[in-house]
C-alpha cells in the first residue's frame, strides 16, 4: 500500500514542480512589465511584489495540500479496513490540511499585507512629505487618513492578481493532467479490455489517481484561494471608500471581512470534529454526516456574528448580507446534490437512459446540466439584491455595493471545512484506487466506493459554491475597478497642466477647480465623487455601443476560454489512449499480471501535454483585459467583464452539474442497477462520464478563476486604461 501510494506521490510533485517551473517564468515576464509600467507611471509600485505574493502563497497552499493528500490515500485504505467511520475521518481531516492552509495562508498574507502598509510605509511623516524610492513614488505627498486607507486597500487588491493567475494555470494545467489520464484509463481500460477501475494492469492507473491530486486538490485549492482573498480584499476596499465613513468608522469597516473570516476559521475546524458515520450508513447518511459539519459550522457563524453586530463590531446590515451569502452558499450546494446525486431523479434519469446506448447518456446529460443553470442564478438574483438591500443600498449605493462584497465574504466564510469535504473526495478515489491495486478485502474497496461516491457530489458542492462566490466577488471587483479608476484619474488630474482630467462633458479635478466650465460640462471633485458620477462621465448604459461590445467580447471569452480547455484534453487522452493500446499490445503478460505496465511514460504524457496546453488559454486570460481597456477604454472593460461574469456563471454551473451527473449516474450503475459492471448500460455510462469528465474538471472550474482573472487584471490595470485607451 505505502508502495503504490509512493508512485502515485513522485508523479504528483514532479508533475508540481514541472508546472512551477513554467509558472515560475512566465511570473518573472510579468513581474518585469509590472515594474516597466510602474516606471511609467501607469502602475501602482508595489503590484509587482504584491503580484508575486499572491502567486506564492496559492502555489504554496496547493503544495502542502496536496502532500498531505498524496501521504492520505493508503491510510484511508487502510482505515477503510476497520470501519467506515475511520475512513471517512482519515479522509475528511486529511482534506481538512488542505481547507485550513488555504483560509490560513489568504488572512495571513491580507493581515501582513495590512500591517506592513499600514505601518511601515503610509506613517505620518511620509504622508506629509511622501515616499519616493529608486524613482517611484510609493506615498503620494499631502495625503490624509481617510485617503490613504483608501490607497492601501486600492494596493492589497493588486495581490489578489497573483492568486488568480496562479489559480487558473493550477486549475487548467491540472484539469488537462487529470481528465486526460482518466479518460484515457476508462476508454481502454473499462470498455475495450473489459478490466475494472484502477486494475493495476491498466498502464494509466498511476496517471489518473496522479490527476486526482494534482486537479481536484492542488488545483481547487488554488481555485479558492483566490476566491477567498478576492472576496475579503474587494470588499475591504469598498469599505474603506465609503463616502460617509472616516477614522474609526473606516477602518472598522476595513477590518471587518478580515474578522468575519477569522471567526469562520474556528469554526471551520470546530465543524471538522462534528462528521462522524455508523457502520451501515447509506450514501444520504453520509452525505448528512458532512452536512452536519458545515451546517453546524455556518450556524455556529451566524450566532457569534449576531453577537459582535449587538456589540457593535459589525453592522446589522452587515450581518444581514452576511446571512444572505451563507444562505445563497447552502441553496447552490443543496441544488448540486440534487442534480449530481445518484439519490435524486435527474441522475437516475441519466443512468436509464444507458439501456438505449451513450448517445441518450449523453443527450440526458447535457440536458440536466443546462436545465440545473436556474437554481443557482436566482439564487445569485435573490442573494444580490438582499445583500444590496440589507446594506442599506436602495438609500445609499456605496453601502449596497460593500454588502455585496460581503455576501461573497460570508458565503466563503467557513470555506475551511467546506474546501475539506471537496478534498476529501479524491483522497478517498485514490484510496478505492490503492484497495484495488494491493488487492485488498471486498469490503474495503465497498466503503473506500461509497466514500468516493460522496466525494462525487461534494466535489461538485465544491465547485457550484466556488462559482457562486466568484459571481459576488467578480460582481464587488466591479465596483473596486471603478474606484481604481477614480483613484487614477486622482494621479492623472494632478500631473496635467489644467489641473483636471476630462471624460466625456464631465471635468473630474483633486486640486484645482477648472478655470473654465463651458455649456453643458460639469467639473467634479473626485474627494466627493461617487460611482454614479463615472457611470454618467463615462456613460456606462446598455444603450453605449463600446460597452455593449465589451460585453459580447466578454460572453465569447467564456466559451472560447471552455472550448481551448476541452479540446487540450481531447488531444492530450487521444495520446494517452494511444499509449495505453500500445502496452496492451507490446508488453507480453500485462492481462495476465506476468508483466508490469510502464506507468511513467502515461504520467509523462499527461505532464508534458497539461504544461504545453495550459499556457495560451491563461494568457489569454491576462492579456484580453488589457487589450479591451487600451481599444475601448473603460466602458469596454466593464462590458466585459459583466459579460464574462454572467455568461461564465451560468457555463460554469450547467457543465459543472451535467458533468457530476455523468460520473454519478456511471457509479448508480456500477452498484448492481441496469445490468451493474460490464453490461452494455455500464460502457454506455462510461462513455457518458468521458464526455463529463473535461466539463467538471477543466472548463466549468476554470471558469470561476477566469471571470475572476480578468476582474483583477482590470482592476490592476486601470491606470493603462485611464492614461492609454483609444476612447
Amino acid at each position: 500500500m505505502k508502495e503504490i501510494a509512493s508512485y502515485v506521490r513522485e508523479g504528483a510533485m514532479a508533475y508540481l514542480k514541472r508546472q512551477y517551473t513554467v509558472v515560475g517564468k512566465i511570473f518573472i515576464v510579468l513581474v518585469f512589465l509590472l515594474s516597466i509600467l510602474a516606471y511609467m507611471g501607469v502602475q501602482n509600485p508595489f503590484v509587482p511584489v504584491a503580484f508575486l505574493t499572491g502567486g506564492i502563497f496559492s502555489g504554496l497552499c496547493g503544495y502542502l495540500g496536496m502532500r498531505t493528500a498524496t501521504y492520505a490515500s493508503n491510510r484511508t485504505a487502510w482505515a477503510a479496513s476497520k470501519s467506515l467511520n475511520k475512513a471517512l475521518q482519515v479522509a475528511l481531516r486529511s482534506g481538512a490540511v488542505m481547507g485550513l492552509v488555504v483560509v490560513g495562508f489568504g488572512l495571513l498574507d491580507i493581515s501582513l499585507w495590512f500591517l506592513f502598509l499600514n505601518g511601515v510605509i503610509f506613517t505620518p511623516e511620509h504622508m506629509v512629505t511622501g515616499l519616493k524610492f529608486l524613482g517611484l513614488t510609493f506615498v503620494p505627498m499631502g495625503i490624509d487618513d481617510h485617503q490613504k486607507l483608501i490607497e492601501i486597500t486600492a494596493t492589497m487588491i493588486t495581490f489578489g492578481m497573483g492568486a488568480s493567475t496562479q489559480a487558473l494555470f493550477a486549475r487548467v494545467g491540472g484539469g488537462i493532467f487529470t481528465k486526460a489520464a482518466d479518460v484515457g484509463a476508462d476508454l481502454v481500460g473499462k470498455i475495450e479490455a473489459g478490466i475494472p477501475e484502477d486494475d493495476p494492469r491498466n498502464p494509466a492507473t498511476i496517471a489518473d489517481n496522479v490527476g486526482d491530486n494534482v486537479g481536484d486538490v492542488a488545483g481547487m485549492g488554488a481555485d479558492l484561494y483566490e476566491s477567498y482573498a478576492g472576496s475579503i480584499l474587494a470588499t475591504a476596499a469598498l469599505g474603506a471608500a465609503l463616502p460617509s465613513l472616516a477614522g474609526a468608522g473606516q477602518m472598522k469597516a476595513i477590518i471587518a471581512p478580515m474578522l468575519v473570516s477569522a471567526v469562520g476559521i474556528l469554526l471551520s475546524i470546530a465543524g471538522v470534529y462534528m462528521v462522524r458515520t455508523k457502520e451501515s450508513a447509506t450514501p444520504k447518511t453520509l452525505l448528512n454526516a458532512l452536512l452536519l459539519g458545515t451546517g453546524g459550522s455556518s450556524s455556529l457563524i451566524l450566532v457569534i456574528l449576531a453577537i459582535m453586530a449587538y456589540a457593535g463590531w459589525i453592522t446589522w446590515g452587515v450581518f444581514g448580507a452576511v446571512v444572505s451569502g451563507l444562505v445563497a452558499g447552502v441553496i447552490i450546494g443543496q441544488s448540486t446534490e440534487y442534480f449530481t446525486s445518484d439519490g435524486y431523479k435527474p441522475t437516475q434519469g441519466i443512468a436509464k437512459q444507458s439501456q438505449t446506448g451513450p448517445a441518450t447518456v449523453i443527450i440526458e446529460g447535457v440536458a440536466v446540466g443546462m436545465f440545473s443553470t436556474w437554481v443557482p442564478v436566482l439564487t445569485i438574483v435573490a442573494g444580490i439584491i438582499a445583500a444590496y438591500g440589507f446594506a442599506g443600498g436602495f438609500h445609499n449605493f456605496a453601502s449596497g455595493v460593500y454588502g455585496i462584497g460581503f455576501a461573497a465574504v460570508g458565503m466563503l466564510s467557513t470555506l475551511g471545512i467546506t474546501l475539506a469535504t471537496d478534498t476529501f473526495g479524491p483522497i478517498a478515489d485514490n484510496a478505492g484506487g490503492n484497495a484495488e491495486m494491493c488487492d485488498l478485502p471486498k469490503e474495503v474497496r465497498e466503503r473506500t466506493d461509497a466514500l468516493d461516491g460522496l466525494g462525487n457530489t461534494t466535489a461538485a458542492t465544491g465547485k457550484g459554491f466556488a462559482i457562486g462566490s466568484a459571481a459576488l466577488t467578480a460582481l464587488a471587483l466591479i465596483a473596486a475597478y471603478m474606484e481604481e479608476v477614480k483613484m487614477w484619474l486622482g494621479r492623472m488630474a494632478d500631473k496635467s497642466p489644467d489641473g483636471f482630467k476630462q471624460i466625456g462633458d464631465t471635468l473630474f479635478y483633486k486640486s484645482h477647480v477648472p478655470s473654465i466650465i463651458h455649456e453643458g460640462q460639469k467639473a467634479v471633485d473626485l474627494g466627493h465623487a461617487t460611482i454614479r458620477d463615472f457611470v454618467t462621465a463615462y456613460d456606462l448604459s446598455i444603450f453605449n455601443p463600446i460597452l455593449l461590445a465589451g460585453l459580447f467580447i466578454g460572453a465569447m471569452m467564456t466559451f472560447v476560454f471552455c472550448a481551448m480547455a476541452i479540446k487540450a484534453v481531447g488531444r492530450n487522452a487521444g495520446r494517452m489512449v494511444d499509449e495505453v493500446r500500445r502496452q496492451f499490445r507490446e508488453i507480453p503478460g500485462i492481462m495476465e499480471g506476468t508483466g508490469k505496465p510502464e506507468y511513467a511514460k502515461c504520467v509523462e504524457i499527461a505532464t508534458a501535454g497539461a504544461q504545453k496546453e495550459m499556457v495560451v488559454p491563461a494568457l489569454m486570460a491576462i492579456i484580453v483585459p488589457v487589450l479591451t481597456g487600451i481599444f475601448f477604454g473603460v466602458p469596454g472593460v466593464v462590458g466585459l467583464l459583466a459579460g464574462g461574469m454572467t455568461t461564465g456563471f451560468a457555463l460554469a454551473s450547467m457543465l459543472n452539474n451535467a458533468g457530476g451527473a455523468w460520473d454519478n449516474a456511471k457509479k448508480f450503475i456500477e452498484r448492481g442497477n441496469y445490468g451493474g459492471k460490464k453490461s452494455e448500460c455500464h460502457k454506455a455510462s462510461v462513455v457518458g462520464d468521458t464526455v463529463g469528465d473535461p466539463f467538471k474538471d477543466t472548463a466549468g472550474p476554470a471558469m470561476n478563476i477566469l471571470i475572476k482573472l480578468m476582474s483583477m487584471v482590470a482592476v490592476v490595470m486601470a491606470g493603462v486604461t485611464v492614461a492609454w485607451s483609444l476612447f
